[in-house]
């Protein structure tokens, strides 16, 4: 393919709404290995509204290729900070317990970064379980702490999760294609979108090692209600990020016992 095919495609994909065509062009017509037919097929696809991360079977995040499955939550730029600041946190031979981990994108951070680390993962979603061990990840089926090995409880140091944080009312201003193609369960956050992050927050400390960290991502205007929340709890040092347009990111509490 020349550039002016590239320039064809990224054209098609910015009349269809597409935000960042370019890249997206040649993501597709990279994996079409030069198949006009192959090419012209994940164009249709994406076009239809389907992630580009299904179509091509993967994604970079924080510099590491990621495979994502068809139905399984594709993973956002949003998130790379929240993952770099898990692995800045995760000591040498530490152990990480990322809950709703999708395809297991922080954890092939952490791995990435901490090698001699143990990298747990969960999900209530099958298809992101298989997803996430293809990615190399310790990762356990069920609800949120639930399923995670019962020796690891008190031993935690970093956990993380990037659950569905949006409020059951503001699901319909989402973008066409993640409403029409992305899981639902993995957005949907309950009246006022912090469903799962209460719950969360609620489990982390039996978990968590003295000063362990809980670092989960956020949206709206949910950082100061789940502030509050991990203060009451007994976290010390919370805190909530935000991003360099000022938006709240996420929230970085840390377990009693922490360390200067």
């Amino acid at each position: 393919m020349d550039r002016s095919d590239q320039a064809a495609v990224s054209a098609t994909l910015a009349r269809a709404g597409c935000v960042a065509s370019e890249a997206e062009a040649a993501e597709l017509i990279a994996a079409a290995g030069g198949n006009a037919e192959r090419l012209a097929e994940f164009v249709g696809r994406r076009v239809s509204g389907e992630p580009t991360a299904w179509i091509v079977g993967q994604i970079q995040f924080c510099g590491s290729p990621v495979k994502v499955s068809p139905g399984v939550y594709v993973p956002r730029w949003q998130s790379e900070p929240l993952a770099e600041r898990a692995a800045a946190l995760l000591p040498e031979g530490g152990v990480a317990l990322d809950v709703c981990t999708g395809s297991g994108a922080i954890g092939v951070v952490l791995r990435a970064r901490r090698p001699t680390a143990r990298i747990v993962g969960t999900d209530s979603d099958p298809a992101s379980v298989a997803c996430a061990r293809e990615n190399g990840i310790e990762a356990y089926l069920g609800d949120l702490t639930a399923p995670v090995p019962a020796l690891l409880r008190g031993t935690v140091d970093v956990l993380t999760g990037v659950v569905p944080y949006v409020p059951s009312d503001a699901l319909h201003l989402l973008a066409r294609d993640v409403l029409a193609f992305e899981p639902r369960p993995a957005l949907d956050g309950g009246p006022n979108g912090t469903r799962y992050l209460i719950r969360v927050a609620d489990q982390a400390l039996s978990w968590l090692g003295p000063g362990g960290a809980l670092l989960l991502e956020i949206g709206g205007d949910q950082g100061n209600q789940l502030k509050r929340h991990c203060e009451r709890l007994g976290f010390v040092d919370v805190s909530v990020v935000s991003d360099e347009d000022g938006e709240e990111r996420s929230i970085e509490a840390h377990g009693p016992g922490r360390r200067p």
